[in-house]
């Protein structure tokens, strides 16, 4: 009796710590930008809520979602943004892109096309390493017409379980789980639907005055970065992960079907051919990226030639996403609008020595640093991006930095968050399944392994690279 009876206490103690300490946080980080900072009134409200909203996120079992429309309607409600800006982040040209994309994406799932294609692909793996190679490939290149990270880890879920099913040895089958979320989340910067943190950054250039990438441009600068990231990772894993004899093991997978592809789904095969060949057109026939997945959505749930109704597609958006983007969206606006972003960074900025913000190496350094740690802290990819670039940004363009170059910079460096199993929805997904996957101290040692590559990759290119293609940090 007396040992429930603690077993209580404990328990409520937990739980009193767990709602308290937010609140205290909350209370403390308020308190402290009330009165700590020399800012405008409105500068000062501005960093309130997205300190709040920051405290939700990271110490708070609160849906994402819910914490970002809240901090949207207080941004409102205090006069910091219009209403209209919140309306028309629901309804700007990207949002619609990642609606039909979304839709696409079902018609696909629907049509079992993917999971055709790979099996093709993958079958003619002859061991395990060149198995882990091919299927590199095949998750790279669904990021071309798949958007999100969560949609592409759903569509492949089947084709991991079917290769999972045909592999006996469990080191192996570890290895594989790995490889899938890994390259899920780092092939993800390759496009502009890939991740709907790419899609705040587009925004926030935009607003910020600076060109805004399309399709092709946005495929021009990451994909070459999504590639190296994504096979460096498959190297990684291959060699930390199994023994030579494992790598080289022969492999033998269920034999692909010899049935010819379906009526329905070559239909789906050459629109969705269409629809990324228009998206990577634009420039030529200048046709909105949104409308041309529109039309593709509509033509691709079209009876009876569709394997799914426009109704059942609609079902499969991630609503929850679209408004999580919206919302964010408005605080990165407020917090750049209000100079609540220049205003806290630029103390910190000045306390450094002079002469290190002055070279382009020492501030990628310093961006792709936050960048690559903070999925440590904040667990949601858009919500990191929210957070990192109107924070980042607008003090560096005071010196003299581009906004454009910055903000991608962050966001590509996102993209890894492989540390814990919150860290990312592939992840979780892939951690949790009927048979053992992996564990939390696998993802530790693979993470310090993919970090010294992904900081590498993320300075040559911002240094390098991109100011091939007119993208500079100067």
């Amino acid at each position: 009796m007396a040992g429930d009876l603690r077993s209580d206490h404990w328990r409520m103690a937990r739980a009193a710590l767990r709602l308290g300490l937010p609140i205290l946080i909350a209370a403390g980080l308020g308190a402290a930008i009330w009165f700590g900072l020399p800012l405008d009134v409105r500068a000062r409200m501005a960093l309130i809520v997205f300190a709040l909203a920051i405290v939700g996120w990271c110490l708070t079992d609160i849906d994402d979602t819910l914490i970002a429309l809240a901090a949207a309607a207080a941004l409102v409600l205090c006069g910091l943004t219009p209403a209209r800006n919140l309306h028309a982040a629901l309804g700007n040209e990207l949002t619609w892109l990642l609606i039909g994309a979304f839709i696409i994406a079902a018609v696909l799932r629907a049509s079992g096309l993917t999971e055709r294609l790979a099996s093709a692909v993958l079958n003619r793996a002859r061991s395990v390493r060149a198995l882990f190679l091919a299927t590199t490939g095949v998750i790279v290149a669904t990021a071309l017409f798949v958007p999100s990270t969560s949609g592409r880890a759903a569509l492949l879920l089947p084709v991991y379980l079917a290769l999972a099913a045909a592999i006996e040895d469990g080191r192996i089958r570890r290895a594989l789980a790995l490889l899938f979320p890994t390259v899920i989340l780092l092939s993800a910067g390759g496009t502009l639907i890939g991740a709907g943190a790419h899609l705040i950054a587009i925004e926030m250039i935009q607003r910020s005055g600076g060109p805004g990438q399309g399709y092709l441009g946005w495929l021009l600068l990451g994909m070459p970065l999504a590639i190296l990231a994504s096979f460096g990772a498959a190297f990684i894993i291959l060699f930390a992960f199994l023994r030579p004899a494992e790598r080289a093991q022969v492999i033998r997978l269920p034999a692909a079907t010899a049935e010819p592809l379906s009526g329905r789904q070559r239909y789906v095969g050459a629109l969705v051919a269409l629809v990324v060949a228009g998206w990577c057109t634009q420039p030529l026939h200048g046709v909105d990226a949104a409308l041309v997945t529109l039309c593709g959505a509509i033509g691709l749930t079209l009876k009876p030639f569709a394997p799914i109704s426009m109704k059942q597609a609609v079902k499969s958006v991630e609503w929850q996403l679209i408004l999580f983007l919206a919302a964010t969206t408005l605080m990165g606006q407020a917090l750049i609008e209000t100079g609540a972003a220049s205003g806290l960074l630029q103390p910190l900025l000045a306390a450094l020595p002079s002469d290190v913000l002055a070279h382009p190496a020492a501030v990628a350094a310093l961006v792709t640093v936050v960048a690559l740690l903070s999925h440590l802290l904040i667990t949601s990819r858009s919500a990191r991006a929210t957070v990192l670039i109107p924070l980042l940004a607008p003090p560096l363009v005071t010196l003299g930095y581009d906004f454009g170059a910055i903000a991608i910079l962050i966001v590509m460096g996102t993209g890894f968050c492989q540390t814990l199993p919150v860290s990312a929805k592939p992840v979780a997904l892939y951690a949790d399944l009927e048979h053992e996957t992996y564990r939390p101290a696998d993802l530790v040692r693979l993470s310090l392994l993919l970090l010294p590559m992904m900081g590498a990759l993320l300075l040559v290119f911002s240094l390098w690279i991109w100011p091939l293609a007119g993208l500079s940090l100067r």
